[in-house]
């Protein structure tokens, strides 16, 4: 009998460098779970339609589950040399069982059997990262509850604009990462679907029990064409995009992080254990978790990339370029968990420093918008306001003091409709307090967006 899972139709040996090319056992052997779980439904159901004896179903399934136990425990290893998992799990069986371990082989292809794993693997990883961004969101609300009055420069274009809160800047991520987790829940949904029992590309002719595995292995739907079922990847190439934007979320806040940390900023300071030194400086913090993590959004995007272009142009049915799928998705999976754990880690040790984030909207200008909103009260249109103001701020910057240090009288010169309450708009946290439209930044408007997301995690 050849070692090979496809050897009888072959007289000569395959050349040592081609085997070592087309193996995959470093990439798939994770999948090994996945595997014998989907053998063992399918032993079932084998056995079930009487394809299988009951003693031959018994002996089989016996033999996977010692050897489930044994791979757990670490009591076996793989052979290096297998040609990737699914043939190595068939080896080991035939070691336990004999010729018989032949037979689990019956109506299904290594085409559905690596799709299915693949499929069970990733609906898995799914709820995982799903997990890890609820923890993060969850960080984020602890924050936001702390922080509804604490200033902080709001700016577009990384000018000054209108102050905001910390709180309803951390919110933003918080409503970033919920999209993502919405994406991947609907990614979960299109990826557990069942192909098992679609053979290599075609069915098969034995009257096997498709709804009987769909439920055995919690699959929500079964793949309704053999051709797709075994060619589909675009349940890796979905995941690997909402990864993707995950990993350009966490970037974000990353450049925001190491910007905060800066002397310049000072806006917070980032824990020893989440930083590092420099070989040469002594004098040196630098935020290389952070700084990683906007690096490796690099990684998911050309994950993303790799995988779509490895689908572009396949003809139906299975190709071996579809084994390229896992180097994509694995480090994807890993790369996306592990820096969303980071951020939560790096959150969780942060110190703020909301005195130094006021000192910086002190005096910006960001209250202009707040006077022309004013002038709008007393009856100026908008636009002719917004010329006035624009006036006031070069007045202010010729005189180098901040708009809320101008006298009344100074304002007044340059409108009479400007009266002693006007003082009363434009302390920055009075603009934070009064941006009370849904979704604003004021403390009352930030609170509806905490609640709404309490109610969502």
């Amino acid at each position: 009998m050849s070692q090979k899972l496809w050897g009888g139709r072959f007289d000569g040996a395959t050349h040592s460098e081609v085997e070592a090319f087309t193996n995959s056992l470093k990439l798939d052997e994770r999948l090994w779970q996945c595997d014998l779980k989907a053998s063992l439904a399918h032993v079932r159901m084998l056995t079930q339609v009487k394809v299988l004896s009951q003693s031959e179903g018994d002996t089989l399934e016996k033999g996977l589950l010692e050897l489930e136990e044994a791979l757990t425990h670490g009591q076996i290893v793989f052979n290096p040399k297998a040609e990737d998992v699914h043939s190595e799990i068939e080896r080991l069986l035939t070691e336990r069982v004999g010729a018989l371990a032949g037979k689990i082989h019956t109506a299904r292809s290594r085409n559905d059997q690596v799709a299915t794993a693949t499929r069970m693997y990733l609906r898995e990883e799914i709820t995982n990262l799903r997990r890890e961004l609820r923890l993060l969101q969850t960080s984020l609300v602890s924050f936001a509850e702390s922080h509804l009055e604490t200033l902080l420069p709001g700016t577009t274009h990384l000018q000054p604009a209108q102050p905001v809160s910390l709180a309803h800047h951390l919110m933003a991520y918080f409503w970033m990462f919920q999209r993502d987790s919405e994406r991947l829940k609907e990614c979960q949904l299109r990826t557990n679907c069942l192909p098992l029992g679609s053979g290599a590309l075609a069915g098969t002719s034995f009257p096997i029990d498709r709804v009987m595995v769909q439920q055995e292995l919690q699959f929500t739907s079964i793949c309704e064409n053999s051709l797709d079922a075994v060619s589909d990847r675009d349940f890796v190439v979905e995941f690997l995009n909402a990864a993707t934007l995950i990993q350009v979320h966490l970037s974000r806040m990353a450049e925001e992080l190491i910007l905060w940390s800066t002397p310049q900023y000072g806006f917070v300071e980032l824990s020893d254990a989440t930083t590092t030194g420099s070989s040469m400086m002594p004098q040196k913090k630098n935020p290389d978790v952070a700084e990683l993590i906007r690096g490796r959004s690099g990684r998911l995007a050309g994950a993303w990339v790799g995988a779509v272009t490895m689908l572009k142009g396949l003809p139906l049915s299975y190709n071996r370029d579809l084994q390229e799928d896992k180097v994509h998705l694995f480090d994807g999976v890993d790369t996306t968990r592990s820096c969303v754990r980071l951020m939560n880690l790096m959150l969780s040790q942060i110190t703020f420093f909301p005195e130094k984030m006021a000192e910086a909207v002190r005096g910006d200008f960001s209250n202009a918008t707040d006077l022309a909103d004013y002038l709008v009260t007393k009856g100026m249109p908008f636009r002719q306001a917004h010329e006035l103001v624009g006036a006031i701020v070069r007045e202010c910057l010729n005189k180098q003091i901040p708009l809320e240090a101008m006298s009344l009288d100074q304002m007044r010169a340059f409108s009479p409709l400007i009266e002693a309450s006007v003082f009363n708009a434009l302390p920055p946290l009075s603009v934070l307090k009064a941006r009370t439209s849904r979704g604003g930044t004021s403390p009352s408007a930030v609170q509806f967006q905490i609640q709404k997301a309490k109610e969502l995690l």
